[in-house]
């Protein structure tokens, strides 16, 4: 059973100190240990920004994408080898901007593919601007009178587009999220895990103390996973106005939705049923489609 740590390259992570990003690190190298995964089934793609100096820093089959287009490699390393057991890990930025067309149609066709999603509310990579899911009212560097859009619903267009595991994480909780991406790993289907990541560089609003306060975890609440329209209702609280109090914004945390059983896209395909490079190297008789001629 491989341990954490052999899923790290001689490469040390080079994220601001105190960055979210390791903590999920060490809680997606906990998560391959307690799956027992291996280098040669592993496949991760990772998206463009901080998160993606990730592809540095992991020792699997990786594939660092352009931006906004982990989603697509990763369907096609899915499909064309349902052997290996692919995770892409995305940021808001990226995933949720120019990539946010990609990530509903990967809901709707139920990929089967776990997507861990660095969340920290603003493009870190690129030095602080305003991203999909920052803030409505919040000052960047983009938009120094504040943001004038709502933030995208990332987990509520996920339940709606057709994903049949849906969570959110916090990175301050590492066993937890943990947890999380096991159990999405584990999932056959379109699985997301969402996961508020602090960026202590340029966002000074949603800190990891700003979140331990206001996060709660489903589980203690008794909710309900297989209620649909519960778990949207509940990710229309999960963004909010910038002055929030504890007591005015409360942030779940946990599995939202899951849907177990539901065929994904790859059971509409039983032409592949095996990695496609094994497939090529089977000899073909073209014999009926010459006599077709």
């Amino acid at each position: 059973m491989p341990e954490a740590k052999a899923f790290e390259t001689t490469n040390r992570p080079t994220w601001c100190p105190g960055c979210g990003n390791y903590a999920m690190f060490t809680a997606i190298k906990k998560a391959y240990e307690r799956l027992d995964l291996d280098f040669e089934r592993l496949a991760v793609v990772w998206g463009i920004g901080c998160h993606g100096n990730g592809a540095d820093f992991t020792k699997c089959q990786g594939f660092h994408a352009l931006h906004g287009r982990a989603l697509p490699t990763a369907t096609g390393l899915a499909l064309s080898n349902p052997e290996l057991t692919v995770v892409v890990e995305m940021g808001d930025g990226d995933g949720y901007g120019i990539g946010l067309g990609h990530f509903a149609h990967a809901c709707r066709r139920n990929i089967d593919l776990t997507v861990v999603a660095h969340d920290n509310q603003i493009y870190g990579l690129t030095t602080g601007q305003a991203s999909p899911t920052t803030e409505h009212l919040m000052k960047t560097v983009s938009t120094p009178a504040g943001v004038l859009e709502e933030p995208v619903n990332t987990l509520g267009l996920a339940i709606a587009e057709g994903a049949t595991y849906v969570a959110r994480g916090f990175a301050g909780d590492i066993e937890h999220l943990t947890g999380l991406i096991s159990d999405g790993i584990r999932h056959r289907g379109f699985a997301v895990i969402d996961v508020y990541q602090p960026c202590v560089t340029w966002n000074k609003l949603n800190t990891n103390q700003w979140f331990r306060d206001r996060v709660y975890k489903l589980d203690d609440a008794g909710h309900d996973t297989s209620d649909k329209v519960n778990a949207f209702e509940l990710t229309l609280t999960s963004y909010h106005e910038m002055a929030c109090t504890p007591e005015e914004c409360r942030l779940p945390i946990g599995v939202l939705y899951r849907e177990e059983g539901r065929p994904t896209y790859g059971d509409g395909l039983p032409q592949l049923t095996g990695p496609l490079w094994k497939a090529a190297l089977a000899p073909r008789d073209i014999s009926p489609t010459l006599a077709g001629l």
